[in-house]
């Protein structure tokens, strides 16, 4: 018995000093890979002040744009982020390929602009019953959000609203009317 007990304790040991032996060859390992390994003090220096300065170009190109600033940029017809309604074909939430450029500019943007916030809305034509066009519009702004989180900006910046049909963009029952109200539109907010 007194045997059994020493020898569990005798595993325990070696055990213990097998895992603190893989865990110093992990931590060498790492020390060994490091780029800087090697660099003089001032060469160290030097890389540390040159991080600084591009986390600070980054800090200042990473902000929000308020009142005329922003309404210039939107308005731009040049600008990336100019266009901000997307249109969908009948009865669908599809994303067409040719608005993925549109897509992309926006959430460049609004990955670069971290305090910005964008409300995208949903919208129908007069077809179909309200609670579904209600619910096809959120399809369609839904869409849109999932394509600007996966191009690279934050769901929090990102607020979806469905109109369905009641806030047409052109008035009318033909096609023409019904192309133009089938979209989803981009409105740029300082807050939700």
């Amino acid at each position: 018995m007194k045997h059994m007990g020493t020898a569990r304790w005798l595993m325990i040991g070696i055990l213990a000093v097998f895992l603190s032996a893989c865990a110093t060859l992990d931590d060498e390992t790492r020390v060994e890979d490091r780029p800087d390994e090697g660099l003089t003090a001032e060469e160290l220096a030097a890389i540390d002040e040159e991080r600084e300065r591009a986390a600070a170009r980054a800090a200042e190109g990473r902000s929000s744009l308020e009142g005329e600033a922003l309404d210039e940029l939107l308005d731009d017809p040049d600008s990336p982020i100019g266009r901000r309604t997307l249109y969908f074909a009948f009865d669908s939430s599809d994303i067409r390929e040719e608005d993925m450029d549109i897509i992309e500019a926006h959430a460049r943007f609004l990955a670069d602009h971290p305090d910005q916030r964008i409300i995208l809305e949903g919208h129908t034509d007069e077809r179909g019953a309200a609670e579904y066009n209600l619910a096809l519009g959120e399809r369609r702004a839904q869409a849109v959000k999932r394509a600007l989180v996966l191009s690279g900006a934050d769901e929090d910046q990102i607020r979806v609203i469905s109109y369905g049909e009641e806030k047409p963009a052109e008035l009318g029952s033909d096609e023409d009317a019904w192309a133009q109200n089938r979209r989803a539109e981009l409105v740029y907010r300082d807050v939700f």
